[in-house]
């Protein structure tokens, strides 16, 4: 692959990282109630309504779960997918498409919780004005992660070890979850 391929891919997985972390931030902000009046919440969602919207009309939330969101995550992942193996002289089969738009859609939720975590931690070491937006958010957005860990896992002597627990399942997930699910979308995506 030449060098324009090579800075085409780069600037695929950009654009499109960024646009699906905008839709996944929305769907786990909801998720979490996370207040809607925090600035980052407030430019979340205007810059997904213009899209979700019209989507939400066709497809409601389930519960507390925005549904149309998640079926753009994934269909941004599947776009992706298609134009990075596009870029590659690669074709895929629908299915294998669909079947790696999910894996690579997981992949991308298990490394933001561990990035979340990991700002979580270095915010716990560090003097930060608790009244910057951002830091809330980061605690909501990790807290239901780290709860039921924390109840198995309590602190020991004050330290907890909760976020190293999280860490290490959101690794084995990916290799025991994300990469036999992604195995299966490449094999259907070449039979095709």
């Amino acid at each position: 692959m030449g060098y324009i391929a090579n800075a085409g891919q780069i600037l695929i997985n950009f654009a499109f990282g960024a646009l699906i972390a905008l839709v996944v931030l929305r769907v786990l902000l909801q998720w979490v109630h996370a207040n809607f009046y925090n600035p980052v919440c407030q430019f979340l969602y205007r810059v997904t309504n213009p899209v979700l919207m019209p989507l939400r009309k066709v497809i409601p939330a389930w519960r507390n779960i925005d549904i149309a969101a998640i079926l753009l995550a994934w269909l941004l992942s599947g776009v992706k997918l298609a134009l990075l193996y596009a870029l590659a002289g690669q074709g895929l089969g629908v299915f294998g498409l669909v079947v790696m738009a999910l894996a690579d859609l997981v992949d991308f939720v298990l490394m933001l919780y561990f990035g979340l975590i990991l700002v979580r931690v270095l915010l716990s070491f560090i003097s930060v004005d608790r009244s910057n937006p951002i830091v809330p958010l980061v605690f909501q957005l990790t807290e239901p992660v780290l709860r039921p860990i924390r109840r198995i896992v309590p602190p020991i002597a004050g330290l907890d070890l909760s976020p190293m627990v999280a860490w290490l399942i959101v690794m084995l997930a990916r290799v025991l979850i994300v990469g036999p699910v992604l195995d299966l979308g490449m094999r259907l995506a070449q039979a095709a």
